[in-house]
């Protein structure tokens, strides 16, 4: 399955948002990306017409199971890249907004190994969590 960055990070936000708010709305998705209301309009259309996400009859934004998937796995990917970055002294925010370019980037076979070492210090340092 192939799918662009940008759909990833909109699918992210909206999984994102609705573990947060619950409903989640287009307005949300723009004011937590800063995007215009009309590209984020053209962004939720795409991501309807392909089977990614449905949008009820109040305009609330729901993840369909292609949608959750891809969601989850680059949520997952953001959370890993952030605690390991963090292990390594970076502070939070710096390591969440790096974690956001490589998690769409890295191999699997990367990111496993990046797993590895960050549970291998998580337990030669368990306070550090």
């Amino acid at each position: 399955m192939q799918i662009h960055q940008s759909a990833e990070d909109y699918l992210e936000t909206i999984l994102m948002l609705s573990q947060r708010m619950g409903k989640v709305r287009s307005i949300d998705v723009v004011n937590e990306l800063g995007f215009t209301k009309a590209g984020v309009s053209i962004a939720m259309k795409k991501l309807r017409e392909n089977g990614y996400i449905a949008v009820d009859g109040e305009g609330n934004l729901t993840l369909l199971e292609p949608g959750l998937e891809i969601a989850q796995r680059i949520y997952s990917r953001h959370q890993l890249l952030t605690h390991f970055f963090v292990q390594l002294g970076v502070d939070e925010q710096t390591a969440a907004e790096d974690a956001c370019k490589a998690e769409h980037i890295l191999s699997e076979q990367t990111l496993e190994k990046i797993r590895e070492s960050a549970l291998r210090n998580d337990a030669a340092h368990p306070q550090a969590k």
